[in-house]
């Protein structure tokens, strides 16, 4: 009987089915700090124990990309250890936030398969809770990975593509209990600008940028204790190279997006997301934002923002995303679409 996982393959799923995940993972204030390390993060909700409290948190939380990793980093031996690409997320709530002490786990069910064209891999869709330790669902999203077959000839499972929201509705975000902006110190947040100031459609260049160095990336899959071979085998693509990890690309695009978007604190919702082109060690991110649209809460002084977040390599102009064909220019990483949490 062979002892070593050789990971899940595509006809190996089936719809309905419920994969409890392995290895729970009990953060600290060390995990924080190496997050800060990697990113340039700074985002003065999760910089600050006393700035927290000012805004009704009992202390400073884990910062919520590094929330989703750990999550996401949990399943990838069961979903993704195959993976030829993650192709995409969507319906993603924030359901608590994750705080220093906390111990999480994640389950995932597939809600969709569809076998590709070519007959040698295919789509697999789940959903997957992040749970802390006392039983409290914590994070839930949708991803969708394109997994390759292990025997081609082999039987593809019962075709379903689920049906998703092509975005959450203000009134489906989670506000954390006790958020309160009514005493929000705009100087220590490094930015004067409320929800108020912003506009739908606006389009703002974060300016900067990150050249994204191997080593970096390489603790950055281990810190979250992600197994995808194509992070760390560099035989497993033609080419040679590694894959950056896609979380890697958007935590460093969240990161940059702090210069133009200091006050869009907390994030709540993940409405779509693509990895639109592979990304590679040397190529240097940057960063732009566009509004898509703005909701009260009933949370004094919190509104909620959705944001389109969009990371592009090297030189590459400001607020080009698509050609003609429609299909995403070549210098594009990320486009995500999320909802976050600022100041009315």
């Amino acid at each position: 009987m062979a002892k070593t996982n050789p990971g899940r393959f595509f006809e190996d799923y089936r719809i309905g089915e419920v994969i409890a995940h392995a290895v729970p993972r009990t953060v600290s204030g060390g995990e924080r700090a190496l997050y800060h390390a990697l990113y340039p993060a700074r985002h003065a909700l999760y910089s600050s124990d006393e700035f927290a409290r000012a805004c009704g948190l009992d202390q400073s939380p884990l910062d919520d990309l590094a929330a989703f990793h750990i999550v996401f980093g949990k399943t990838v031996p069961d979903i993704s250890l195959n993976a030829v690409a993650n192709l995409g997320y969507a319906e993603g709530r924030w359901l608590k936030p994750v705080y220093p002490g906390d111990t999480l786990r994640a389950t995932s069910q597939v809600i969709g398969l569809k076998q590709n064209s070519n007959g040698k891999s295919g789509v697999v869709w789940v959903r997957t809770r992040g749970i802390n330790q006392d039983d409290e669902p914590v994070l839930d999203y949708i991803r969708w990975v394109m997994v390759r077959k292990g025997d081609p000839n082999a039987d593809a499972p019962d075709t379903l593509v689920p049906e998703l929201k092509p975005a959450l509705a203000a009134d489906d975000l989670v506000i954390p209990e006790g958020l309160d902006f009514a005493r929000y110190d705009f100087t220590l947040a490094g930015g004067l600008h409320r929800m108020a100031d912003y506009a739908i459609g606006e389009k703002i260049d974060h300016v900067d940028g990150v050249t994204i160095e191997e080593a970096e990336h390489m603790m950055a899959t281990r810190l979250w204790q992600n197994t995808a071979k194509v992070h760390f085998d560099a035989t497993n693509r033609e080419d040679g190279k590694r894959l950056i990890y896609g979380g890697h690309v958007i935590s460093l695009a969240r990161a940059l997006s702090f210069n133009g978007l200091a006050n869009a604190q907390m994030i709540v919702g993940l409405n779509a997301g693509a990895h639109a082109n592979p990304c590679f060690a040397g190529d240097t991110l940057r960063a732009w934002s566009e509004v898509l649209d703005m909701a009260e809460t009933t949370h004094p002084g919190v509104g909620a923002v959705r944001l389109r977040l969009v990371a592009m390599k090297h030189g590459a102009p400001a607020f080009a995303l698509k050609g003609e064909d429609g299909k995403y220019l070549p210098e594009v990483l990320l486009d995500l679409d999320y909802w976050a949490l600022m100041p009315i």
